[in-house]
């Protein structure tokens, strides 16, 4: 992969090569876009009416471009600091034993966007609840409303001597010509879910890396479908960019083999 001037500046160097002792095997793009697709809950930092930083818990889906997306009350600070001041910066971190500045996480910058338009806020409200289904007591609630955050900035930190940023569109996908894909959506779903479950969990073991479960698809994209089991996920990356239902059936079958062969 080409990870070229990823500082987004003309002429800068390759942020993850430029440091002494740089990974060679470090790929700041495919790991900022695991970790976008697959972690559920960040930390919010919003700005105040005084303009102090004010952070807080919040779960986590995304659009089909990668697009975060947040589902917030209200009555809560940081909502009415989001309809003031829409800049906002979001944290994605990687749990796990040991030293937690070991783990990878993700520092998003950019401006929120309340979704007000009812189609926009039934997909965002279908994307988030595959991710988060316990989200359904309280989705539909008056007071509570989808914001998507537009992002501007990437700084990716995934342990010592891996560090990386760039301009968020470096990790957007395009969704312009899926939209057939997009529109299947809901279906593929739930027909891997209700009749390949042994090969999700093939996917999630054998070209995720997770452990044994009953694994369930919770979303799809041209560059990849999201996998939950429990409170865990993971990300199946497509060989390649899959724009139509038949592509989708071609690259999945094919995966099934390559996984099972191995």
């Amino acid at each position: 992969m080409n990870e070229e001037n990823l500082s987004g500046e003309a002429g800068a160097p390759d942020d993850a090569q430029a440091r002494p002792g740089g990974d060679p095997d470090f790929q700041p793009l495919a790991e900022s876009r695991r970790l976008l697709r697959s972690i559920r809950a960040g930390t919010l930092a919003t700005l105040n009416g005084s303009g102090d930083p004010f952070a807080s818990l919040v779960s986590v889906a995304t659009e089909p471009d990668g697009s975060p997306l947040i589902l917030v009350s209200q009555l809560s600070s940081h909502t009415r600091h989001l309809d003031k001041d829409p800049r906002a910066s979001l944290l994605l971190a990687e749990t796990g034993e040991g030293d937690p500045l070991t783990h990878p996480r993700l520092t998003i910058t950019g401006v929120a966007e309340k979704l007000a338009e009812p189609a926009a806020r039934a997909a965002a409200r279908d994307r988030f609840l595959a991710k988060h289904p316990k989200a359904a007591l309280y989705a539909d609630f008056g007071d509570f409303s989808f914001w998507r955050l537009a992002m501007d900035q990437i700084h990716l930190n995934g342990g010592f001597a891996r560090a990386a940023r760039f301009p968020a569109r470096r990790i957007l996908t395009e969704t312009a010509d899926a939209e057939a894909l997009l529109a299947s959506e809901a279906g593929a779903i739930a027909h891997m879910n209700a009749d390949h479950a042994d090969a999700l969990a093939v996917y999630a073991q054998v070209l995720a890396g997770q452990p044994a479960g009953a694994w369930l698809a919770t979303g799809l994209d041209p560059d990849g479908m999201d996998l939950a089991c429990g409170d865990r996920t993971a990300r199946l990356v497509f060989p390649h960019r899959v724009t139509t239902p038949g592509d989708l059936r071609m690259v999945l079958v094919a995966l099934a083999k390559t996984a099972r062969s191995s």
